[in-house]
């Protein structure tokens, strides 16, 4: 089989995955977004497990998707947003007893450095697959919400998980745009070969 076939195999089976996974990532984060604004708005209990669990998924999130893509050694930037978010997720644990200006803080801290990991991850997988424009855009956009949410936690207005609950939304519509993106392209790469037929049984 030629080479050019082999690698655009590879870039297909590399961009279904990536497809899924944004939307697998856009339903829990939207899913997620829902739930601050209904039921933790008013249980703490349900809020301060959310809290923890947002980076917890992102960590696991990050893990698989390193596995399905040659492993965390060869995706440095994933595995170090795998092990950020590790440390996030038990800090906000342990922040959730000193109030929510301190969880604010964490969860500050923790989206400027993941962000710029998920950048980094988007930047490297540019050449190989569909949609990291976005992907760049969250990572900095990431960063970004990440000193507000320093400034704001440093502030004295009182804070709850509704106030991380756009950060969360953003990071849903990026990665909706991504996967939209990806299945956009792989139908238009599925039309082709089809057109091409058609043209071919012309002549």
């Amino acid at each position: 089989m030629p080479e050019h076939i082999n690698d655009q195999s590879r870039v297909a089976s590399s961009n279904e995955w990536l497809r899924n996974y944004y939307y697998l990532r856009f339903a829990v984060s939207a899913a997620w977004v829902v739930a601050a604004f209904t039921v933790a708005k008013s249980s703490v209990p349900v809020a301060a497990a959310m809290l923890i669990a947002y980076p917890a998924w992102d960590a696991l999130a990050n893990y698989v998707d390193a596995r399905r893509t040659g492993g965390l050694g060869r995706n440095r930037s994933q595995l170090l947003n795998f092990a950020i978010s590790i440390l996030a997720a038990i800090a906000v644990a342990i922040a959730l007893g000193h109030g929510m200006n301190a969880v604010l803080s964490v969860f500050g801290v923790w989206a400027v450095v993941a962000g710029v990991f998920q950048l980094l991850t988007a930047v490297r997988r540019w050449k190989t697959s569909g949609a990291q424009w976005a992907m760049i855009l969250s990572g900095a956009q990431s960063a970004l919400a990440g000193l507000f949410f320093v400034r704001m936690a440093g502030g004295t207005q009182v804070v709850g998980i509704v106030d991380v609950a756009p950060y969360a939304a953003f990071g849903a519509f990026y990665f909706l745009v991504s996967a939209l993106w990806l299945s956009i392209g792989d139908a238009f790469r599925k039309s082709r070969p089809a057109a091409s037929q058609a043209n071919s049984g012309k002549m």
